[in-house]
């Protein structure tokens, strides 16, 4: 549970920008679980610019062709010191640093043949020239085969460590499916000495046939392509879920993407500075779908100037006891428009149930009790209105607006009356 920079700045965000995103969730969204700050694409990009990618872009490198930011967006970066002034003002906030970085070595590294760290190989030696990003130009490809590939990587993660970075969103690793760069990336991470979280993007590409490769090398995995904030996004990834779903747990999780609300768009690859385009049952539908699901949880707008009733989604911790607690989330029907989903709390002695509408209209829905588990007598509490649902011991009798969500607890649970 997070913050990431790229659904507001894209390849632009500055650390004046990151601060105050952090300094929000520690003071705000903290108590309710949120704890990791991102720093997205390109932090190392002097020129990066909202809606795409420069070519042959000026990266900013170190001699031996790793990344560090660039220090007119990260003032405290000077001085070679990296993002350690950055990450150690985020920890003093009581929260985590992460960051993005692109699978393989820089190109210009390649082409300036910079040395790699601890070993006698240069850049163009260990690089696999053919192997690119299909829409971004800043890396090659490693060869694998090669003994410097793995220690450039090492040589890498060793320099995030040093930062104290805590989180590392490696990109293109998923479209294809790159199984040698993930094992090598996670080797890095296993040999750099300090606890890093991998997550691995995009999911275009991404199976349950890889499951235990994933769980293997991963904390994180996404499922999907980029989700922005249009519902045809959203409603794909009821079946992208209900496929992952069986799988999630401590061994690693489905990720469905970060959440584009509240202010997003203000330098971003797509679209202009807006409040998220869903509506708020749509807004209710998404977080809904990930609590039951259990997704990571990544918000994607700016916290600051994002409106209060999307903080107020965001520290409900009633729904929020669904992504803490609940186990064997799975979805039991889909029949038209309707989907329903059913998740346990053994400890808590409670069951939960999403109930869903895809229809582009206001509906009035009858879900026979036993469909989402309840019994005749269970006390039945809506979590995002907080409000008991009466019941007449054999239907929930549920009214939705377009696109619209309701998540229920089922049964009494002493711990949180």
């Amino acid at each position: 549970m997070g913050w990431n920079s790229w659904d507001c700045y894209g390849t632009t965000v500055t650390e004046e920008e990151v601060l105050a995103n952090a300094e929000f969730l520690g003071r705000r969204l903290l108590p309710y679980g949120w704890d990791t700050v991102v720093v997205d694409i390109q932090w190392y990009e002097p020129t990066a610019r909202p809606h795409g990618y420069n070519p042959d872009a000026p990266l900013v490198l170190d001699a031996h062709g790793r990344q560090l930011p660039a220090p007119g967006r990260f003032p405290s970066s000077a001085g070679s010191a990296g993002f350690g002034p950055l990450a150690d003002r985020v920890h003093r906030l009581g929260l985590r640093f992460g960051l993005h970085i692109m699978r393989g070595i820089p190109r210009r590294a390649v082409a300036a043949r910079l040395p790699v760290l601890g070993t006698e190989f240069t850049a163009d030696e260990v690089a696999d020239t053919g192997s690119v990003c299909l829409w971004n130009s800043d890396n090659y490809g490693l060869d694998h085969d090669h003994p410097g590939a793995q220690a450039y990587y090492d040589s890498q993660v060793a320099q995030f460590a040093a930062w104290g970075v805590d989180f590392v969103k490696a990109d293109d690793m998923l479209f294809p499916y790159h199984e040698r760069e993930i094992a090598a990336y996670a080797r890095a991470i296993e040999r750099c000495g300090r606890p890093i979280e991998l997550s691995l993007s995009p999911g275009t590409d991404v199976s349950v046939a890889h499951l235990g490769h994933l769980r293997e090398n991963a904390t994180m995995w996404r499922v999907c392509d980029d989700l922005w904030d249009r519902w045809e996004d959203v409603e794909a990834q009821f079946a992208r879920m209900a496929r992952w779903a069986p799988w999630q747990g401590g061994g690693g999780w489905a990720d469905a993407d970060m959440l584009p609300l509240g202010r997003i768009g203000i330098r971003a690859e797509r679209g202009e500075d807006r409040t998220s385009a869903l509506t708020r049952a749509e807004q209710i539908s998404l977080l809904t779908l990930w609590l039951i699901s259990r997704s990571p949880l990544m918000m994607g707008g700016d916290l600051p100037t994002s409106p209060p009733e999307t903080i107020e989604l965001l520290t409900n911790e009633e729904a929020l006891a669904v992504l803490w607690h609940s186990t064997g989330g799975r979805e039991v029907l889909r029949e038209g428009n309707l989907v329903l989903w059913t998740a346990e709390d053994p400890a808590g002695g409670v069951r939960y149930a999403a109930v869903f509408s895809l229809a582009d209209e206001a509906c009035r829905i009858d879900v026979p009790l036993g469909a989402v588990g309840a019994r005749p007598g269970d006390r039945v509490r809506e979590l995002w209105t907080r409000l008991d649902t009466p019941h007449d011991g054999r239907r929930l009798t549920v009214e939705l607006p377009a696109h619209g969500a309701a998540l229920y607890r089922l049964g009494e649970d002493e711990r949180r009356e």
